[in-house]
């Protein structure tokens, strides 16, 4: 099977709002869509477009394809949360979002749940991630042990269906991580 057709049945959601960290959005969105899936950005904020931040300032703005209450989890086949540290902070507040990342976690169609950098913020709220195996960006460590999570320091921890990775840096094994899961 090419690379370009591997995941052509898969839909992906991913959840993002502005302050997003540019890279966790957009690398992700295009590697797995040039592996044939689907990925729909959706927000919180009523707005046609998102913009990322791009380590040290703002970046790219992003086309919206839904709001969340537009969102129907049985849509998809995996969700995925991008860091930085204004998404995922803005995001865990909205109950819609933090209820959509709890239906994925019931929802067995779903089969991965992935998040990077300061995403995991986002699953502690959820309450979804008690006694599991997960990393993040060192600076929510705590936040993480607190939600009575098993933090681990590696580039990519699976547990189930939730795949979470630590930085940009790990972006290509997030991404594997997400096929994988994906094709299984």
């Amino acid at each position: 099977m090419s690379n370009s057709t591997m995941l052509n049945t898969k839909t992906l959601a991913i959840i993002a709002t502005h302050g997003f960290e540019q890279s966790e959005l957009l690398d992700p969105k295009t590697e797995l869509e040039a592996r044939g899936a689907i990925t729909h950005i959706i927000s919180i904020n009523g707005n046609e477009t998102i913009r990322g931040w791009d380590e040290k300032d703002w970046g790219e703005e992003v086309k919206v394809d839904k709001q969340i209450e537009q969102a129907n989890i049985s849509d998809y086949d995996a969700v995925i949360l991008p860091g930085g540290q204004m998404n995922p902070d803005i995001l865990r507040t909205d109950p819609k979002v933090v209820n959509f990342i709890k239906s994925a976690d019931q929802e067995s169609q779903i089969k991965a749940i992935a998040a990077i950098c300061h995403g995991p913020w986002l699953l502690a709220e959820a309450n979804i991630i008690k006694g599991k195996k997960v990393t993040s960006y060192p600076s929510i460590k705590t936040d993480l042990k607190n939600a009575e999570a098993n933090w681990q320091d590696y580039e990519t921890v699976v547990d189930g269906k939730l795949i979470t990775s630590r930085n940009p840096d790990d972006i290509p094994a997030f991404i594997e991580a997400i096929s994988e899961k994906l094709l299984n």
